[in-house]
């Protein structure tokens, strides 16, 4: 209880600047866990999805089936978001009236890229945050400890018989700043590097998917022309 007492009121009676790094650093790392959590769960959802999705395609039955089955679920992500695009465009290219199965594959390839690419986009919203977070608040804790050593310098400076208690005050604001720079920046340097991975082994998933669908769907056309 003491320490705990001691570590507030060295923060309370550190300088304003001081004061505002620690807050600018606890900011930090409120809102990167934050990020870190709602990521986790998008990404695991996206994962369970992409899982169910593929045991019902690869399940048997027709693709217009499938897709009766996927419109009916409103939050669709991921696979079955580049599912309903490519057939969808599908159809409308068969509404059209062309026959040519090159342009109706490479019509049905760019829709699919298309929303891939947005749900990439999605998957990858608040890395950069991440990114930013892990790299500056260590420099944002060193900014603080080097004022805190500077603090304590000039209480030096000023007394004629430096003590212990002349130099503690600056001294711990260092040694705060320089621990709540770490303390923001590692979890989020983890949590950037975790995610990235996760998305780009979706993406790889998805880019997987978009080419089986099409290599289905072209089978179906050529098979269609004999």
């Amino acid at each position: 209880m003491n320490a705990n007492l001691s570590f507030l009121h060295l923060i309370l009676q550190a300088s304003a600047l001081a004061q505002v790094v620690l807050a600018l650093l606890i900011v930090a790392s409120v809102v990167s866990w934050a990020v870190i959590f709602g990521k986790r769960a998008l990404l695991s959802r996206t994962n369970k999805e992409a899982v169910k999705f593929e045991e019902r395609f690869w399940a048997g039955g027709n693709l217009s089936d499938l897709h009766e089955q996927a419109r009916r679920n409103t939050a669709h992500v991921g696979v079955e978001s580049i599912f309903l695009s490519g057939y969808e465009e599908f159809v409308r290219q068969q509404t059209t009236g062309k026959v040519d199965t090159d342009d109706v594959l490479a019509s049905v390839h760019r829709q699919m890229r298309v929303t891939q690419t947005r749900e990439v986009e999605k998957l990858e919203g608040g890395l950069s945050l991440l990114a930013t977070i892990g790299s500056t608040s260590p420099y944002v804790g060193l900014f603080g400890t080097v004022w805190g050593i500077m603090s304590a310098f000039i209480s030096i400076g000023n007394v004629k018989q430096a003590s212990l208690a002349t130099v503690a005050p600056g001294i711990a604001e260092a040694l705060i700043a320089t621990a709540m720079g770490l303390f923001a920046a590692i979890p989020a340097v983890i949590a950037y590097n975790f995610f990235t991975r996760g998305v780009e082994q979706l993406d790889t998933r998805f880019q997987i998917f978009s080419d089986e669908m099409i290599g289905i769907i072209e089978r179906g056309l050529r098979a269609g022309k004999h």
